[in-house]
């Protein structure tokens, strides 16, 4: 069984306003396949992996029951970044988008002061480049952040090449996350090598599933962040899942993300309580589907996008 969702976001993520993807019902539960509208079908494949391994095997046994996140800030205006951490259900860590194509430095130091003014002294913040800048721009915006944000917990995907990554870690004192350097990267092991990253940042269905980022966890060697694809309810629980069956857990992950969505596919969303989400395996119900469900022009272009997928060799 299949069905096609199309969501609108609240806020402009990464350029884009709607989500789109598929749900795939199986023995074991829902999965849901929801590649990015530019990625190529061998870059999709992992995603349809992910979506198999939720559909028909289930995940891996969890270690907790509860998994802290951060709440995510897009890269808007100072206002309106305030009110998203203010109300984040308890999100003691907040992750905040810079480097946005078109804004300047100042008005992510201006969002910056926004969070921080809005999560406390004692809260943490950490930054998002996408792999927006050069090194030196990088080494110098980090700085220019860190005294914004009066500490920043980390600095994630701060350029876009892993060996450009080492030498920005080598120059500053804010620890650095890898996002894109593994997700996208052909070799993610490169980031060990190069002791390019602190923090390994891992996303579910672009790595293949639960169990292929557990292996790229224990193989990796360094601490993990679950971070989602802008998923539902559906997608989100995968990512939790990864995070529950994680031996240790160090930081707060990004899987808080089901706000940014104007609606969902399930009765109940995976939303924080206190600041974590809970592990649990939400259900897809068609009253909750609803209005969500693609139309038919789009629900033809997924069925074609899933059918060459589906031809191609699975990841494993």
């Amino acid at each position: 069984m299949t069905e096609v969702f199309s969501i609108p976001l609240t806020t402009r993520f990464r350029g884009i306003g709607v989500r789109e993807g598929v749900l795939l019902r199986g023995d074991a539960g829902w999965g849901e396949f929801s590649p990015f509208l530019e990625y190529d079908d061998p870059t999709a494949a992992p995603w349809w992996a992910a979506a198999l391994e939720a559909a028909d095997e289930g995940w891996p046994d969890p270690v907790r029951d509860h998994v802290p996140v951060n709440v995510t800030v897009p890269a808007c205006d100072p206002a309106r970044a305030h009110a998203i951490v203010l109300a984040s259900h308890g999100c003691r860590t907040a992750k905040v988008k810079v480097a946005e194509r078109g804004q300047t430095l100042a008005e992510d130091e201006a969002r910056l002061e926004a969070v921080r003014d809005a999560l406390g002294g004692d809260g943490l913040i950490r930054v998002d480049a996408n792999g927006g800048w050069s090194v030196d721009d990088a080494v110098a915006a980090i700085g220019v952040l860190d005294r914004a944000a009066r500490g920043l917990e980390y600095v994630e995907q701060p350029t876009v090449s892993v060996e450009d990554l080492a030498l920005v870690r080598r120059r500053v004192r804010v620890p650095i996350a890898a996002d894109e350097s593994i997700r996208r990267a052909e070799d993610p092991y490169r980031v060990r090598d190069l002791e390019a990253a602190d923090i390994a940042v891992l996303k579910v269905q672009p790595l293949g599933g639960v169990r292929a980022c557990l292996r790229i966890a224990e193989d990796i060697g360094l601490p993990v962040v679950v971070s989602s694809a802008i998923e539902t309810s559906i997608g989100i629980a995968a990512g939790v899942a990864l995070a529950a069956a994680l031996p240790s857990l160090e930081h707060a992950c990004g899987l808080a993300t089901v706000q940014l969505l104007a609606g969902d596919v399930v009765d109940r969303s995976l939303l924080p309580v206190d600041g974590a989400l809970p592990v649990s395996r939400p259900e897809v119900t068609m009253q909750a589907l609803g209005s969500w469900r693609a139309a038919p022009d789009r629900a033809e272009f997924w069925a074609e996008r899933l059918r060459r997928v589906r031809s191609l060799p699975t990841p494993g």
